[in-house]
């Protein structure tokens, strides 16, 4: 989830971090507040921004890359993995 704080660096070393450990799938959307008991969002992410993220995830060598507000780990799973 981002808009919680975190800077583009630091999503940027983890997408490299986690590359050297086989991740071929990675997911990243919006945070949207569930409740006014959660963390509030600290901010809302442009598409522009959601783009640059993507273009992060592709240039660290992951596969299978989906970015956007309303994505989640769930968003398309049964296109994410080949069918056996």
């Amino acid at each position: 989830m981002l808009g919680l704080g975190e800077t583009f660096a630091e999503v940027v070393e983890l997408l490299h971090d986690v590359r050297q450990h086989q991740i071929d799938i990675f997911t990243a959307g919006q945070y949207l507040q569930p409740t006014r008991t959660h963390l509030p969002v600290e901010r809302y992410l442009t598409p522009d921004e959601f783009d640059l993220f993507r273009d992060a995830a592709s240039h660290a060598g992951i596969p299978g890359v989906f970015v956007g507000p309303l994505v989640r780990s769930s968003y398309h799973a049964d296109e994410q993995l080949p069918q056996e």
